[in-house]
């Protein structure tokens, strides 16, 4: 890590003073950072922060001023920006950068929260997983009925969605399409009583989805003047029109506050830029936030490798673009029979024709930049003549997408291939021929190769004087380094090297090895010592460096207003430019998709779908698609029928760890991907296409919200309950845990009953509550699965228990197969037995266990050693017959030789000992342990 700057600030007492009044006036969730010029510091509770989330300890805090002082660190621009990542994408914060206009005079320069990041853009360096959306809702409610109006975009294209819908009193079409956007940042009326329920019910929402909540004012949410803002931020200006008279008044205002927020109207060029569109929740199917989680979805803190996630597992992108748009299908699977399949078909032509998917995504696909970004620097006049080279760079090579698809010689794909990419690629081509011609005739391209871009000398009388005298100074350059190169003894361009660096300029450079060949010489002198050698030079390059350093500066600015213009063209080509980006990013996940189907450790295969409320799930051979990817694991394939009025219902029992969690989620899983249009983990495969995935799994405690587990449970449930249709998938994973037994029991049978009876959505209910299998008696529809556990006897002893004697001990092997009928065991103690519990609980378990569960009908304990001993019926009274026999004569001998305390015990194990008949007795052992 680069050393820290060193803390300077002129005037200590004057900026604490300036920092307080500041400080007043803060949001709690906002850190504020001082721009210093060559490096940025922060104060307060912001410097801990910063410490200990950048430089992971306190000890890089120094103190301003005393009498207590002011915490205070320091940053260079690479800890700054490694900074902003975490502080607003892992942390959630908002940012305020700050710089001096004058003595103690700050003033705030950029702004940025989770879902706006368009001041930072250029510190964040693109590197964007998913879109930044930032959401503005407002509901209203009538009684039982609620209605939400919401507005969101993503600033960096300029589009405003907008929806309303009606909701329920737990606003679970809110939830879902919050998750079906990714939203990062949402924005909700501030609650100033914190009375209003609606109010904190969004927030809490909100919450759980991983959003950022910035509470707004009310006054912010009014739509009086939001028609005359669309009219002049939309290119379209009748859209704003129309969508205002219609009843999405509620929208309309979370528009108004979305606006002012983005500071949209104080940016003239954003005035005709935006789109408008309206959003339609149903044609997405809906995910609630604990499917998220169940299927895991998205990469999670703890994921120790990118598999163990499917954001992580499918992404084999290779453009910027790609990730983006997998995030965003990955949360809106498609309810549209047709636009599945029409993805599906594409997959397929990628997996059939190898050449084709390697061809893209090894040569043409990872040379594209991240064009959405470049089209937004264009569009806010950030841009330069890099940039209208990038854009030129990726005209060229659209020609060589375009002769791939041509060369694709399957009729069965050539006319979806042509449609969705070939004819569209062809179409862009086409629009940005003129700003290839343009590029080719303005730029100094061969300029390139030393990473200058310039514009061309002819272009201009003068740029071509000044572009003379710059080839006559690199011709005495050269001169210069064949003269170094002989005094040195050094051979050029192999040891010597001649180059432009980027902090001296001009000079020199010796590899490390030969680095002594300068030592002692004072006609050199020496710049620097990096990894790649020693950088020097002599008093005639330093005066040829300074006058190249003078004629650069003479040609670009002689070539300004020839590159303004140049830019100001490009910028024409702005909606060229983000049409392709969509294309290129569709292209980049579909091949993706297939390369996982082709990869992966048995091929995936396309399902087949049925259109929606037809049709069963059938799956062969299923496996979940990140669980087969871990290493030493070999998966167990299982398969799956949902079928109406025959197994719509699915109760799993079986044992701990047995992979019942497992099962049912990849069901969840496979659904979702064959909904995506990708291909899925089976050798067979048809679905029926499901509305929604709702879930119920885990003991996802809140503690730090007061939620406990059974509260957590009790709302995850209530969700599916109220949100569920006769189209959904539920999957539900040990319900009932967080209460007594019989509380438990009586609401999973209840549950499991109302989903029955009432909702007839297919289900799948993994539980330990086996008595729950009885549903079966009296709902065809309901179908007992278990997962199956060899029961063996085994005398070998396990790790620790080595020199110990262990007859007949139950061992159990886990065969993660799952198959019709029930099981009426857990083997809860087994699994507390592999995690090394020490033997005493794990007996003391059994015995518990069995006092409670007598399923086998034999009187159980266990021996001294840990041995379980079981006893019939028999074999207790033949060892009681025989213990009340020696202990007559055990008396009869005390009373005859009048033992004392110790011979009577010593006698006691004499008569034992020589009664072999008894010692054998499994009756006489279970006493004798106890």
């Amino acid at each position: 890590m680069a050393s820290r700057p060193e803390l300077k600030v002129d005037d200590e007492v004057g900026f604490i003073k300036i920092f307080n009044q500041l400080e007043a006036k803060k949001n709690a969730d906002t850190v504020r950072i001082f721009d210093r010029g060559d490096w940025l510091s922060a104060h307060g509770d912001d410097a801990v922060l910063i410490a200990r989330v950048q430089y992971k300890t306190t000890s890089v805090l120094k103190t301003l001023g005393r009498n207590p002082g002011l915490p205070s660190v320091t940053m260079t621009l690479t800890a700054y920006k490694n900074f902003l990542r975490e502080a607003i994408f892992r942390l959630g914060k908002r940012v305020e950068v700050l710089q001096s206009s004058g003595r103690n005079n700050w003033s705030i320069i950029k702004q940025a929260s989770p879902g706006n990041l368009q001041d930072i853009d250029e510190d964040l360096g693109g590197h964007l997983d998913a879109a930044p959306i930032i959401l503005a809702v407002k509901a209203s409610s009538k009684g039982s009925e609620r209605t939400v109006g919401v507005c969101f975009a993503d600033a960096s294209v300029r589009e405003l969605g907008v929806t309303e819908f009606a909701d329920n009193d737990i606003y679970s079409n809110f939830e879902s399409l919050l998750i079906q956007l990714g939203v990062k940042e949402c924005l909700i009326q501030i609650d100033s009583n914190k009375k209003d329920p609606e109010l904190h019910k969004l927030l809490v929402i909100a919450d759980n989805c991983g959003c950022a909540v910035s509470e707004r004012p009310s006054g912010d949410f009014g739509n009086r003047d939001i028609e005359q803002d669309l009219s002049r931020l939309l290119r379209d200006e009748r859209a704003a029109s129309c969508l205002s008279q219609t009843d999405l008044k509620l929208a309309m205002s979370s528009a108004a506050a979305l606006i002012k927020y983005l500071g949209a109207m104080s940016d003239p060029s954003n005035f005709g830029q935006y789109q408008l569109y309206q959003h339609d929740l149903n044609q997405y199917m809906k995910l609630d936030s604990s499917a998220l989680k169940a299927l895991n979805l998205m990469p999670g803190p703890k994921d120790g490798s990118k598999t163990m996630n499917l954001y992580g597992l499918l992404n084999h992108c290779k453009t910027p673009l790609g990730p983006r748009l997998l995030a965003q299908w990955l949360k809106q699977p498609l309810m549209s029979l047709d636009e599945i399949n029409k993805r599906q078909h594409l997959v397929e032509s990628f997996v059939n024709d190898t050449e084709l998917r390697q061809t893209l995504q090894e040569e043409h696909l990872r040379s594209i930049p991240d064009l959405y970004r470049l089209a937004k620097k264009f569009q806010r006049k950030k841009a330069n003549l890099e940039d209208v080279v990038r854009a030129y760079q990726v005209a060229i090579r659209i020609p060589n997408f375009i002769g791939t698809f041509e060369g694709v010689m399957d009729e069965a794909y050539k006319d979806v291939l042509d449609t969705e990419y070939t004819r569209k690629l062809q179409t862009f081509s086409d629009s940005l021929v003129k700003l290839q011609e343009m590029v080719e005739t303005t730029v100094d391209l061969e300029a390139l190769d030393n990473h200058e871009f310039v514009i061309k000398s002819e272009f201009d009388d003068g740029l071509r004087i000044v572009r003379k005298k710059i080839d006559r100074l690199k011709y005495d350059m050269e001169k210069e380094h064949q003269r170094v190169s002989d005094d040195l003894n050094q051979e050029k361009d192999k040891k010597l090297f001649l180059e432009n660096h980027r902090v001296h300029g001009w000079c020199f450079r010796l590899t490390r090895n030969e680095a002594g060949a300068i030592r002692g010489k004072k006609q050199y002198q020496e710049c620097s010592t990096q990894k790649n050698g020693v950088f020097f030079t002599s008093s005639t390059m330093t005066q040829m460096r300074r006058d190249f350093d003078q004629l650069s500066e003479n040609y670009n600015r002689t070539q300004t207003g020839l590159v303004t213009e140049v830019v100001n063209v490009a910028s024409s080509y702005c909606p060229v430019l983000e049409k392709l980006a969509g294309v290129l990013a569709h292209l980049d996940v579909i091949v993706s998709f297939a390369h996982v189907s082709v990869h992966a450790p048995a091929a995936y295969v396309r399902p087949k779908i049925h259109p929606r409320g037809t049709g069963s799930t059938v799956l062969k051979e299923a496996r979940h698609p990140c669980m087969e990817m871990q290493d030493d694991v070999s998966f167990i394939t299982n398969d799956v029928s949902l079928v109406r009025g025959d197994s719509e219902f699915l109760i799993i029992t079986g044992p701990n760890m047995g992979g019942k969690s497992t099962y049912i989620r990849q069901i969840g899983v496979i659904a979702l991907m064959a909904q995506i249009g990708c291909f899925v983990p089976c050798s067979e495969a048809e679905l029926t296409l499901f509305d929604c995935i709702l879930a119920r799994v885990g003991a996802s405690d809140s503690q730090l919200k007061g939620v406990s587990t059974f509260m957590a449970e009790m709302l995850e449930t209530a969700n599916i309950l109220k949100t569920a249709t006769r189209e959904s998938l539920v999957i539900i994973d040990e319900l009932g845990r967080g209460t007594s037994t019989y509380d438990g029991f009586g609401l999973a049978w209840a549950i499991s009953e109302h989903i029955i009876r009432e909702i007839g959505a297919f289900a799948l209910f993994a539980t330990h509550f086996h008595e729950l299998t009885a549903l079966v008696d009296t709902y065809p529809q309901v179908e007992n699965l278990h997962v199956v556990a060899h029961i063996g006897e085994s005398d070998t002893p396990k790790p620790g228990e080595e020199g110990s004697i262990r007859p007949n001990r139950s061992e159990v092997t886990l065969l993660y197969k799952v198959v019709p009928g029930i099981s009426d065991q857990s083997f809860g103690i087994h699994v507390a037995e592999l995690v090394r519990f020490p033997t005493k609980v794990v007996n003391m378990a059994k015995r518990k266990a069995d006092e409670l569960e007598d399923f086998s009908g034999k009187h159980s304990t266990s021996d001294s050693d840990g041995a379980y001993v079981n006893a019939s019926k028999e074999e207790v009274e033949a060892g009681s017959k025989m213990l009340k026999e020696l202990l007559l004569q055990w008396k009869a001998q005390v009373e005859t030789e009048n033992l004392d305390k110790v011979a009577q015990i010593e006698r006691m194990k004499m008569l034992v000992k020589g009664n072999e008949a008894l010692l054998a007795n499994p009756f006489f052992k279970s006493v004798k342990a106890l």
